[in-house]
């Protein structure tokens, strides 16, 4: 788990803090808390810490001078910055020094827990690839672009934080295109360097790595259209750079609403490049043009296909396949080409939906099913075809239920339940997501892997607490809990009395 300290001068703030969230669900533990910025540096000298949220108006020492003196040693501490000040000089330092938000007091749980959560995605990536600058102003612009691209953000509020991030989405209309590649991390800098003089688009970065432009228009069909010009131009120079990329482009739409829809379609876009090799661009409407119209439109009910994917049910995605492909044949109005079409956009969705699942790229095991279905010559060659895909996506999820990683991390936490401990060290370790290990252990076990912990070590805790003269804090820190006070509410949470209480029953 990521480690988080607290720091404000209103005790009030920091006991709600504690309780305000689910921490261990969100993969944070508070590894402690301090009234000013002078006692936080203090503490921060022996704790490790990776995410500081911190107030700004404090005596000894203000949160401002805190992240400044903290930074010399922790170049890449992520920290939150909760203030009672809505100003513009706060917040302009503040960017100054690379933070992942400015929160104003009342808190709203909703934007804290959102940011939490894509700062730890930003750390995952951080740390896997090294594709953040942790003081850069980018990095505020990064979050605040992906939580509006994704609606966790409110309109009202976005327009604010654009026009202090210098983000020129002034015009009607966006459409916004996602660009991808597999050997290039410089890829961010070379588009930046080449849309240096463009006022019509803004560039970010999203949690996966991948490079989002948004293109601001002020005519849907028009601007679209020297938007995909300006694309082509793109690709073809960053081609004569030696970077081959993908491009997906989503509709466009109405500002500032409408901005996750574009959005989720040129991610979607990225997908079918495995059915469109030889493409560079895809563009999310032509794929809905080259379906035939509305009226050779094969609405597949992707949901129930989704659940029997989850449930590991391969006779039931047989049975699912064969009656729809037949229903879609009786149909008059559908010719061979729109099975074929049905076809492949069904292996897109097994993909996307195990990639999901997993957290893992699982290409491989499309590609050979993606040629059968191309090469079928007849219907139930096409629905073969399509129940081997579905086969062997179910067969990957089964393998991993019976794959002995979770026994051994078992033993590993039985182990080392007093050191540092995180499904993303663990995955990494035994060469799985941390995300998809974190889905296994809580099928295996019933609990999360935060639960499981917290009781292992609460029960090693109750052993000492009864059979050592140790003080609780020593106790604390020998079953790997930092900080006394979370140790504490660990204790209650699982006991129901306190650590103290519980060592005077015996």
């Amino acid at each position: 788990m990521y480690k988080v300290f607290i720091v404000d001068d209103e005790p009030f703030i920091i006991e709600g803090l504690y309780d305000i969230l689910d921490w261990a669900a969100l993969g944070l533990e508070i590894v402690g808390h301090a009234e000013n910025g002078r006692q936080a540096l203090e503490a921060m000298a022996s704790t490790p810490v990776d995410v500081l949220i911190t107030d700004i108006s404090m005596p000894v020492m203000d949160g401002l001078s805190l992240i400044g003196e903290a930074r010399k040693t922790r170049s890449d501490l992520k920290v939150i910055i909760l203030s009672g000040y809505n100003e513009f000089d706060y917040l302009k330092q503040g960017m100054r020094l690379g933070i992942e938000n400015y929160l104003l007091k009342p808190i709203n749980v909703e934007e804290l827990e959102s940011t939490l959560r894509n700062t730890v995605s930003k750390l995952d990536s951080t740390r896997a690839s090294g594709l953040y600058s942790a003081f850069d102003v980018q990095i505020l612009k990064d979050n605040t672009l992906y939580r509006w691209m994704n609606g966790q953000i409110a309109p009202p509020e976005f327009i604010e934080r654009a026009d202090l991030l210098g983000v020129n989405l002034d015009r009607p209309y966006m459409a916004v295109a996602v660009l991808r590649t597999a050997a290039d991390e410089a890829l961010f800098g070379q588009i930046d360097d080449l849309l240096e003089d463009s006022t019509e688009l803004t560039l970010f970065r999203d949690v996966d790595g991948d490079t989002v432009l948004i293109g601001s228009l002020e005519n849907p069909q028009e601007g679209k259209a020297r938007l995909m010009t300006a694309l082509e131009q793109l690709e073809a120079d960053l081609a004569r750079q030696g970077c081959t990329v993908h491009i997906g482009v989503g509709s466009a739409v109405s500002l500032p609403g409408e901005a996750s829809v574009s959005y989720k379609e040129a991610k979607q876009s990225l997908e079918y490049f495995m059915v469109f090799p030889d493409r560079r661009i895809i563009d999310y409407t032509s794929l809905e043009e080259n379906s035939g119209g509305p009226e050779r439109h094969i609405a597949i009910a992707w949901d129930e296909y989704a659940k029997l994917i989850l449930a590991r049910d391969e006779a039931g995605l047989n049975r699912k396949i064969q009656d729809d492909f037949e229903q879609m044949q009786k149909a008059g109005h559908i010719r061979p080409e729109d099975l074929l079409n049905a076809a492949l956009e069904l292996v897109i969705r097994f993909k996307m939906e195990l990639e999901q699942i997993k957290h893992t790229d699982e290409s491989d095991i499309f590609k050979n099913g993606l040629g059968r279905v191309r090469d079928s010559s007849s219907l139930q060659d096409l629905i073969t075809a399509l129940q081997e895909v579905a086969g062997a996506a179910v067969q990957s999820l089964l393998q991993d239920m019976k794959n002995p990683v979770v026994n051994q991390v078992l033993v590993h936490i039985h182990n080392h339940y007093a050191d540092e401990l995180s499904l993303k060290t663990l995955g990494a370790q035994y060469h799985i997501h941390p995300v998809y290990l974190g889905q296994l252990f809580h099928k295996e076990t019933g609990e999360t892997f935060a639960e499981y912990i917290n009781k292992f070590r609460i029960e090693k805790a109750k052993q000492q607490l009864k059979n050592t003269n140790l003080k609780v804090q020593e106790i604390a820190r020998n079953v790997g809990y930092w900080e006394t006070g979370y140790f504490y509410k660990q204790f209650r949470k699982y006991v129901g009395i306190s650590p103290t209480d519980y060592k005077g029953l015996g």
